[in-house]
């Protein structure tokens, strides 16, 4: 979702990654902890990051318009921009397994760099409603990275209806019982509507 509020991907076929490989390395933790200059490049990323400066989109919208509907909704995200929260979903509802781009020490920001563990509250949490649930979006996530990646197939081992959009393939698409590679901020408000129904 953060693409269509003009926040670049990391992996997409024109993401952060493929136009510079390098820039990996200044959310990696290794190469944060151990190197001055990684550390310099990766404050001076976030004080430059459009990040600070979105706002939120179509799809964003949409999800908190269904959860104020009465339909129970929550967010499972991997994104640290607090654009759910901003588009009106209550912050409870909302599990940021990356956490987030508000500062939580002198060192490094909140945020839950590669290489680091994710909060086992929060992951517990993300598992739980993830083996309740009956319907699993999977939103603008290539579903590579794990143990985020594989909540996909939890749903999917549990008996939910796993929706895929994602504008390229995922590793999980075999088990989705439907896939959508349209743009997420008309896709999204589409398939939410129906759910609304």
């Amino acid at each position: 979702m953060p693409c269509d509020s003009g926040i670049p991907d990391y992996r997409g076929p024109n993401g952060l990654w493929r136009r510079d490989p390098e820039a990996e390395k200044l959310v990696t933790y290794e190469y944060y902890m151990t190197d001055p200059e990684i550390r310099r490049r990766s404050w001076r990323m976030r004080r430059e990051n459009r990040t600070l400066r979105a706002e939120p989109n179509a799809a964003h919208r949409a999800v908190a318009e269904l959860e104020k509907s009465g339909v129970p909704v929550r967010v499972i995200t991997q994104n640290v921009d607090g654009l759910h929260q901003l588009a009106g979903m209550p912050a409870r509802k909302v599990l940021e397994l990356h956490g987030s781009l508000e500062c939580g020490g002198i060192l490094k920001s909140a945020t839950v760099m590669f290489g680091e563990r994710l909060d086992p509250v929060v992951l517990g949490q993300a598992v739980a409603v993830t083996k309740a649930c009956q319907v699993f979006i999977a939103v603008g996530s290539s579903l590579q990275v794990q143990p985020a990646a594989g909540l996909a197939g939890v749903a999917a081992d549990h008996g939910a209806r796993l929706v895929i959009v994602n504008a390229e393939p995922t590793p999980y698409d075999d088990r989705a019982d439907e896939t959508i590679r349209e743009p997420i901020g008309t896709a999204l408000p589409a398939l939410l509507r129906t759910l609304g129904d």
